[in-house]
């Protein structure tokens, strides 16, 4: 007896398969499913509307009326395209949904000083990770889903990279590209900080620059400091500007000749031996007074620096006392370890976030729109032993 012949319609994720014969190899009529639609659907992927309506008989757009409500489509065909649905696993698409609602309940992070570095986990720098972890966790009490992305500008971006309700963008650089296509696109978003080329145009999440730097400024002046250097990043964002701006009014005050030294981000702790050497000159003593204070913005830099002046017999802190505009986990085991500000990520996630819903909803946005207090993690770096 010859086999039965069988015919597969290769769909998009599923495969409709029909066995064509007038008995099966059991010697009994061709197998129909349970549900009373020829052949069987054999599992590839997630099923389509398409596979409903096959199996079914219908078209997919009976499909689509019966399973939404819609259009005019007798109750017997409404029941049997449900009961052939439920039995292929059928469900309807989210984002489809939700491009129908208008909403996805869906937001979107985008953390922008990640693009200047060469990873998305920078070592040692648990900022990202506390900020990403709780927005997730905060966007989940508010009924949403968090979505992480790098750069919805970029030519190769997938299309779920712009298909979120409002986005966060944190720290964005001058005339910063995200902001303005979600701008232009009219996406609610938030930026945590603001563009320096374009401040208060946007909706804002205002941080503390200039405060947390006079305060960390102050701190090392309180340790003994008499000449304190300022180490930033290169980013174009309102943290290295602000923080330096509030750096030369800090000095002007005193009567100090400003110290500034400038490294990218992405060098890390490999920019403490060139920023030593511009501070403290090549040791012969014909250089500039160096200085007895320096703040370095980020906590990589200040770990490299810390490492530096040990290696060229600084003294930290009976020589230097030193302190990060913001931690890293090297700080924190160094010896002696590193005295940081804590920026409580936490609480500017939850912050962000709530502004965040409230632009996808359309309400009234909470006031004041700006970040909590930093505190500062005093550790050895700038506690000198009284004599």
């Amino acid at each position: 007896m010859l086999a039965p012949k069988t015919f597969c319609e290769k769909r998009f994720v599923y495969h409709v398969c029909i066995t064509s014969s007038r008995f099966s190899a059991a010697s009994g009529p061709a197998a129909h499913s349970p549900g009373g639609y020829p052949g069987e659907v054999q599992r590839s992927g997630r099923p389509t509307i398409k596979d409903v309506a096959k199996a079914a008989g219908v078209s997919p757009t009976t499909v689509s009326h019966a399973l939404n409500g819609k259009g005019v489509v007798r109750q017997e065909t409404i029941a049997r395209i449900e009961q052939v649905a439920a039995e292929i696993g059928y469900r309807a698409s989210p984002i489809a949904q939700g491009l129908q609602s208008s909403r996805l309940g869906l937001l979107a992070l985008v953390i922008r000083p990640l693009h200047s570095l060469d990873t998305f986990l920078p070592v040692g720098v648990d900022y990202f990770l506390r900020l990403a972890g709780a927005a997730s966790l905060a966007a989940m009490e508010h009924g949403y889903s968090m979505m992480l992305v790098d750069d919805p500008t970029r030519p190769d971006a997938p299309l779920s990279a712009t298909a979120a309700d409002a986005y966060i963008v944190s720290e964005p650089f001058a005339n910063d590209p995200v902001l303005t296509m979600l701008a232009d696109r009219n996406i609610p978003f938030v930026s945590i900080g603001s563009d320096p080329a374009r401040p208060n145009q946007f909706v804002e999440l205002a941080t503390r620059d200039w405060e947390e730097a006079t305060f960390i400024l102050d701190h090392l002046e309180s340790a003994g400091a008499q000449r304190v250097a300022l180490l930033t990043g290169t980013d174009t964002n309102s943290w290295n500007r602000e923080s330096e701006r509030a750096y030369l009014d800090w000095c002007a005050q005193r009567g100090q000749t400003p110290n500034i030294a400038s490294f990218p981000e992405v060098e890390g702790e490999q920019a403490g031996a060139a920023a030593f050497a511009q501070f403290f000159g090549d040791g012969t003593g014909d250089g500039p007074i160096p200085p007895d204070g320096i703040l370095c913005l980020t906590g990589r830099h200040a770990a490299g620096l810390n490492a530096a002046a040990a290696e060229h017999g600084v003294r930290v802190p009976e020589d230097l006392v030193l302190a990060a505009g913001s931690g890293a986990i090297q700080n924190r085991l160094s010896s002696p370890s590193v005295t940081t500000l804590d920026l409580h990520p936490e609480d500017i996630a939850a912050r962000a976030v709530e502004i965040a819903v409230r632009l996808a909803e359309g309400r009234p946005l909470p006031a004041p729109l700006e970040v909590s207090h930093a505190t500062l993690d005093i550790r050895q770096s700038t506690t000198r032993t009284k004599a």
